[in-house]
């Protein structure tokens, strides 16, 4: 059974990017610089929504090649919600960030995990490759969460973007413990799913939060 009060959160994306970087922004408000590490690290940490306390865990990610399914796969499998970063400056880490969200869409069903697309070193925005636009266009393709930050300099937006995608989470995680057939009908229940997973009456995809720190 799954435990109502308890969040798996999984921040991947390719080398560089400032994973470790943002996660230990978001957790202790520090800026830690970047460094390479080959193994994961695990935190768990207590957050109070609506008078509950919750308990998240978050696996920072080490290198996790797309094309080793593998280590991938284990890792989303694992996991209930998705922090997806890349650099703005770095072409590639968006190209492979587009990975991670096809892959995600192919082993879950959208109903099963929530995604944040995360941009990171928006202080550097005079070596900025990718535009705020592009990101926020991936967002829409897979209808998730979208925030460009920078944990070098702006503890608020990596704060801010965690915060958004945990609050998602938790409530599709009680959503999925609605037993939705007897308590909702046929109608409130596609309207109640659009309302959560990002689409409009017509079917079609619609922006989720976005914003660029």
């Amino acid at each position: 059974m799954t435990n109502l009060n308890k969040l798996k959160v999984v921040v991947i994306g390719s080398s560089k990017v400032g994973k470790s970087a943002v996660t230990v922004r978001y957790l202790t408000k520090r800026y830690i610089g970047e460094y390479s590490s080959s193994r994961d690290f695990l935190y768990r940490h207590s957050v109070i929504y609506d008078n509950i306390t919750n308990e998240v865990e978050i696996l920072d990610t080490s290198r996790c090649d797309v094309i080793k399914r593998g280590c991938l796969y284990e890792h989303l499998r694992w996991g209930d919600a998705f922090v997806v970063v890349y650099s703005i400056c770095d072409k590639g880490s968006f190209e492979e960030a587009a990975d991670y969200l096809i892959q995600l869409t192919k082993l879950k069903l959208p109903s099963y995990y929530t995604i944040l697309l995360l941009g990171n070193k928006s202080d550097l925005d005079h070596a900025r490759e990718i535009s705020v636009h592009d990101g926020q266009e991936l967002s829409l393709r897979y209808s998730c969460q979208f925030y460009e930050v920078s944990a070098a300099e702006n503890v608020a937006g990596v704060s801010l973007a965690f915060q958004s995608l945990i609050r998602e989470a938790r409530s599709t995680q009680l959503f999925r413990a609605i037993p939705l057939r007897r308590k909702l009908g046929v109608n409130s229940v596609s309207k109640a799913l659009g309302n959560i997973f990002g689409k409009n009456s017509k079917g079609e995809r619609k922006k989720r939060p976005s914003l660029s720190i």
